[in-house]
C-alpha cells in the first residue's frame, strides 16, 4: 500500500499548486484595475477553479489515509 500514499501524496500535491495558482491569479487580477462587473466575473471563476483544487487535494488526502489504513 506504499504506492497508494505516494500516489496520494502527489494528488494533494497537485491540488495545492493548483490553490497557490489561485491566489496568485486572484492577486493579479485584484492588481490589475478593473472595474467592479470584470472583477467579479473574474473572481466568480476563480471560487470554480479555487474548488476543484481545493477537491483535488482532498481526493489526494483520502488516498494517503486509505494507504496507511490499509498498510
Amino acid at each position: 500500500m506504499d504506492i497508494l500514499i505516494w500516489i496520494g501524496a502527489a494528488i494533494s500535491l497537485a491540488g495545492l499548486a493548483g490553490i497557490i495558482a489561485c491566489i496568485v491569479m486572484t492577486a493579479r487580477a485584484r492588481g490589475a484595475g478593473l472595474d467592479d462587473a470584470a472583477l467579479r466575473a473574474r473572481l466568480k471563476q476563480m471560487v470554480t477553479y479555487n474548488l476543484a483544487a481545493l477537491m483535488v487535494s482532498a481526493i489526494g488526502l483520502m488516498c494517503v489515509v486509505v494507504g496507511i489504513m490499509l498498510g
